[in-house]
C-alpha cells in the first residue's frame, strides 16, 4: 500500500472520529466554494465543482452543507483563496507534497515549515520532490461495483491507465487531463464512483521502519490538522508487520 492510504487507515483508528469529520467537512466546503467561484455555480457546467460535490457526498457531507458552500461563492464573502503547493522531505528521505487553499500565504507557509521541522524533516523548493510523483486522476469504487475483471474491462474501455482491486474495492488511475472523461465513462458502466480525485502518485515507494513510520504519521497528522491544508501525499511504504504494530498501538 502507498503511504497516503496507509496513514489514513492508521489515523482513522487513532483519532477522534467526530473531530476529524468536522474538519474534513470544513475542507470539503472550502473546495466547493473555491470551485464555484472559479466557474459556474452549477456542478453540471463546472467539472471541478462536480468533483468537489461528488467527493463531499462520498464522505456523507449533508446536502445543506454542500448547498451552503456553493451559495457562499456568490455571497458577500471576500476571502480570496489561492492554491499553494509545498514540497519537502520527511524522515528516512521520504518525499512529501502538501496541497493547500489559503487566504494568507505567510501563515500557511509558517505552519507547514514548523510541522516539517518538528518531525525532523525539511521544507524544500517547489519542484524539489514532485518529480518523484505523477499527477493523475484517481477514481475509486467499492467492491460491490463489480468483479476485478469487470472493472478492468470497463476501465480499459473508458481510457484508464491502471486498475488495482482488492477486497476493499477498486482504484482506477488515469491521466490527469482525462479524469473527467474517464470518470463519466465509468459512471455509465459502473454507477457513481465512491470518489474522483486528482492525486500525486509516487513513482517508487520508500520502505520505512516502525520509528520512522510513527514520525511520518505524526507529521502528516499535524499537517492535515491545519485548516489551510487540503491534502498530503507521500512516497513511504510500511510493511505489514510494522502496520500491524502501529494499528495495535
Amino acid at each position: 500500500m502507498a503511504g497516503h492510504s496507509q496513514f489514513k487507515n492508521i489515523m482513522h483508528k487513532k483519532g477522534a472520529a467526530d473531530a476529524r469529520r468536522s474538519k474534513l467537512f470544513s475542507k470539503l466546503a472550502k473546495e466547493i466554494t473555491v470551485a464555484a467561484k472559479m466557474g459556474l455555480p452549477d456542478p453540471k457546467m463546472n467539472s471541478r465543482l462536480r468533483l468537489a460535490v461528488q467527493n463531499a457526498r462520498a464522505e456523507n457531507m449533508p446536502k445543506d452543507n454542500i448547498e451552503r458552500a456553493i451559495k457562499k461563492a456568490a455571497g458577500d464573502d471576500t476571502s480570496d483563496f489561492v492554491e499553494v503547493r509545498y514540497e519537502g522531505y520527511g524522515p528516512g528521505g521520504t518525499a512529501i507534497i502538501v496541497e493547500t487553499l489559503t487566504d494568507n500565504r505567510n501563515r500557511t507557509a509558517s505552519a507547514v515549515r514548523a510541522a516539517f521541522a518538528k518531525s525532523g524533516g525539511a521544507l524544500g523548493e517547489t519542484g524539489s520532490v514532485s518529480f518523484m510523483f505523477d499527477r493523475v486522476g484517481e477514481i475509486t469504487y467499492l467492491a460491490a461495483a463489480g468483479s476485478a475483471d469487470a472493472v478492468m474491462e470497463a476501465a480499459i474501455e473508458a481510457g484508464a491507465d491502471d486498475v488495482q482491486s482488492d477486497e476493499a474495492g477498486h482504484t482506477i488511475t488515469c491521466a490527469f487531463e482525462a479524469t473527467g472523461d474517464v470518470s463519466a465513462a465509468l459512471e455509465e458502466r459502473l454507477g457513481t464512483p465512491e470518489s474522483v480525485k486528482i492525486v500525486w502518485k509516487p513513482q517508487n515507494l520508500v520502505p520505512v521502519d516502525e520509528e520512522k513510520a510513527e514520525t511520518l504519521i505524526d507529521l502528516v497528522d499535524r499537517l492535515e490538522d491545519d485548516d489551510d491544508v487540503q491534502a498530503v501525499f507521500s512516497n513511504f511504504e510500511v510493511s505489514d508487520e510494522v502496520m500491524a504494530k502501529l494499528t495495535a498501538a
